[in-house]
């Protein structure tokens, strides 16, 4: 059997592990309508998506000019916690590609603690990656910023150079490259071009194709998509 040139998988939570994406910007959209700042689900994947809660307030009070309510983050997670719970479900093929996984795998996200356990509980997920699930909130910088990959490779003791890290949105793409990983673009929702704009260094659109990508580095695949 070929042997991966990789020690630990790296995953992004929303929109690689968890279909939550759409549902959730969707909440976003609406509440940032309600507030009077105009946006589509493409602004949001244009210009929220990937980044943290923090950075997105910090959009938000430099788009209204002022700070959303003090109450805006409570309401938000409570409206996505039922959208969540009536819509939300496992990226399809994940469940088999982790099935098929023979290497060390891990969560790094820009969501927090309680989020990715919502999600991850939700799609029955958690206990493949309890005790294994890393959060910006715990690094001084977050995505495109490479401080949770680090910490992630840092607590596995792995060599950045020895991760993969699978992502799909441009801010996550770029944290990997700045990281020193190789990054497998996951083009689910995203456009493949915006990925490979990023620097993904390879894209790919079927989970259900991750452990055979791993078992050879991005330049050396012949299955990935296209470029645009």
């Amino acid at each position: 059997m070929q042997t991966s040139p990789f020690q630990l998988v790296i995953f992004d939570c929303d929109g690689v592990l968890v279909d939550s994406e759409r549902i959730t910007n969707r909440v976003f959209a609406d509440m940032l309508n309600e507030l009077g700042l105009l946006v589509t689900l493409d602004d949001m994947f244009e210009q929220f998506v990937g980044h943290s809660m923090a950075d997105c307030l910090k959009l938000i009070e430099r788009r209204l000019g002022n700070p959303p309510p003090p109450d805006f983050v409570q309401h938000y997670q409570r409206r996505t916690r039922i959208a969540l719970e009536t819509h939300l479900q496992a990226v399809p093929g994940v469940e088999e590609a982790l099935d098929a996984l023979e290497l060390p795998y891990c969560v790094a996200s820009s969501g927090d603690h309680q989020k990715m356990r919502t999600t991850l509980s939700l799609t029955k997920l958690w206990p493949r990656f309890e005790g294994r699930i890393f959060s910006v909130t715990e690094v001084p910088r977050g995505k495109p910023f490479p401080d949770v990959f680090l910490l992630a490779a840092d607590r596995f003791g792995v060599n950045p150079t020895a991760c993969a890290v699978i992502e799909d949105t441009p801010l996550g793409v770029a944290a990997g490259v700045a990281a020193g990983m190789q990054v497998f673009g996951y083009a689910g929702s995203m456009p493949a071009w915006r990925l490979q704009e990023a620097g993904a260094h390879l894209i790919f659109d079927d989970m259900r194709l991750l452990p055979s990508l791993l078992q050879s580095s991005p330049k050396d695949n012949s299955t990935a998509l296209p470029n645009p």
